[in-house]
């Protein structure tokens, strides 16, 4: 693994490799941030690795945000890894062409290659978006909480964030959970540090193993990528949960405290950020995400703490035996007849249960509303 500077894409394929065998999909998504470029090189690398295997089924690199990456922004416009809603997707459609902004016309391309690839698919598929952070730190995993996408990321040796993408509205592996992929995300480091671009290369290849583009021990450099990524988690517990997202507006003046690492322990009452209003210190003792060390954004930090195996397997078991119908039971629950994975659930009702009531049983995405509180998971 070298440490080169990574080269832009020029074309939204970034390459393709496809087995004579049928076999499984894995799609990889690299600077839909476009100040994240690392994701990009690490695909090429993978592509340049695996050209020289026997593969089954097909990898397809994709590139997100081209233009904002050739300038060197996160967006131009607007964040492309928060506009993959339904509701977002058929407001483009409609437009005439005229009307669409180059970003626009960006999320509709990488839609039509994704939906392509999963046309064209010969067995299951997986996408995988790459990331990289403003702070320094250490590579982590991010993926909706269903049972098939713990089961996909459990074989990486790094630390996994459940709930993140239940904070966010509009993200790019939600969508695609709910097309029937199996995703996940992963941040590999800091923006401009080149062991990023070694992280991210690590994770793609042991995800291809995972998924069964090769056989396993058939690749070599599988080892090391492992070896490489177990080294980097450090003090960090192996499972996180998120309890709460830090959101900004530019009229808040938000400021991280200086030196926190993309994930960093704090304790109770530790300052981490200051807003107009004044000082932000943390509830009590657990651990600081994604704090926001440059320009734009609306996330100013996330605040989460350590999940335990035992909770986790209590999870899972839970949900295997599909205790959540015993929710429509409850007072002050109902489901939603719109949408079957989502409760709605009195406000004062709500004060009786507990939020881990829910985390447990998979539902993450919790929106407040006038009276009502919404529950929803993304479906198994």
């Amino acid at each position: 693994m070298s440490n080169a500077v990574p080269e832009l894409a020029e074309t939204r394929e970034v390459g393709r490799l496809t087995g004579h065998d049928a076999g499984p999909t894995l799609i990889t998504v690299g600077a839909i941030h476009g100040n994240e470029p690392a994701g990009i090189e690490a695909a090429k690398r993978i592509l340049a690795l695996l050209s020289k295997t026997k593969i089954r089924g097909e990898y397809l690199a994709l590139g997100g945000n081209l233009g904002a990456m050739r300038e060197g922004r996160r967006y131009r416009f607007r964040d492309m890894n928060r506009v993959w809603t339904e509701a977002h997707i058929g407001e483009v459609r409609s437009k005439k062409s005229e009307a669409l902004d180059a970003e626009d016309l960006e999320q509709l391309d990488l839609l039509d290659a994704i939906r392509s690839a999963i046309g064209r698919a010969r067995g299951p598929v997986y996408l995988v978006d790459l990331h990289t952070t403003s702070a320094h730190g250490v590579p982590f995993v991010l993926f909706g909480d269903t049972l098939r996408q713990r089961n996909f990321t459990r074989g990486l040796p790094l630390p996994v964030i459940m709930g993140l993408e239940e904070q966010l509205d509009g993200v790019l592996s939600e969508y695609c959970t709910k097309l029937g992929v199996v995703t996940f995300a992963v941040e590999g480091g800091q923006h401009a540090d080149a062991g990023s671009i070694d992280n991210l290369e690590a994770v793609v290849l042991l995800a291809s193993q995972t998924a069964g583009l090769f056989e396993e021990g058939s690749v070599p450099e599988t080892r090391a990528a492992y070896a490489l990524l177990e080294s980097r988690r450090g003090s960090l517990p192996r499972v996180m949960e998120v309890v709460s997202r830090h959101a900004i507006t530019p009229e808040d003046s938000f400021v991280m405290a200086p030196g926190f690492k993309n994930l960093d322990h704090a304790h109770a009452g530790q300052l981490l950020a200051h807003d107009r209003n004044g000082a932000i210190r943390a509830p009590a003792d657990g651990v600081v995400m994604l704090p926001l060390y440059q320009g734009q954004g609306a996330d100013g930090f996330f605040w989460g703490r350590a999940v335990s195996p035992a909770r986790m397997r209590a999870s899972e078991v839970l949900r295997q035996l599909h205790l959540d119908r015993v929710l429509a039971f409850l007072p002050g629950i109902e489901r939603d007849g719109k949408n079957p994975t989502r409760y709605i659930v009195d406000r004062i009702a709500a004060s009786l249960y507990p939020r881990d009531v829910f985390h447990m049983l998979g539902y993450r995405r919790i929106r407040q509303s006038t009276g009502t509180l919404t529950v929803e998971r993304q479906p198994d």
